[in-house]
């Protein structure tokens, strides 16, 4: 039986964990694709720049990658111990490269003045997202998403690019 992945991560244990995504549909993800003749070769460079952007939001550095004809391997280390010394402020800029912080999150850097209940809930976003922005799945949610509405566009096609939520 499959375990979730929460479960499956333990930082006592390693800071490292290998992660693979397969596409679908027989989708090239890089390569020549003999059979339609079509170069994909370029879409390597969206996962190196998208894996170095993103590295450099989240609290994960790369260890290593490959990226082969219909699938990506990448180790990836937590760096659990960076996270925690992010300010409160850091942490919504970083979560604002990626996503829309909430209205209580832009006027906490605008610098109006918070009620308690709203220092207390901004207090729980903040964390919820610090721990987002050292978690796996995050990180290769945000990768995924990117390279497949790219790939998506590029071939004039909607529907799944991935096999689903990547391997651990």
């Amino acid at each position: 039986m499959t375990q979730p992945r929460r479960s499956q991560i333990s930082l006592d244990a390693t800071p490292y964990y290998h992660c693979v995504s397969r596409c679908v549909r027989r989708a090239f993800l890089c390569g020549r694709d003999a059979l339609l003749g079509r170069d994909y070769e370029h879409r390597r460079q969206w996962i190196e720049t998208g894996m170095q952007k993103l590295a450099a939001i989240f609290s994960l550095d790369i260890a290593a990658y490959a990226v082969m004809s219909n699938h990506y391997h990448v180790v990836l280390y937590i760096d659990a111990k960076t996270a925690r010394t992010w300010s409160d402020t850091e942490v919504i800029f970083r979560w604002q490269e990626l996503f829309k912080a909430s209205n209580l999150a832009q006027r906490f850097l605008q610098g109006a003045s918070l009620e308690c209940s709203e220092k207390n809930k901004l207090k729980e976003l903040i964390d919820l997202w610090r721990e987002r922005l050292m978690d796996i799945s995050w990180f290769m949610r945000c990768l995924n998403e990117s390279i497949a509405r790219q790939a998506n566009a590029e071939g004039r096609c909607t529907g799944r690019f991935w096999e689903g939520r990547c391997k651990s």
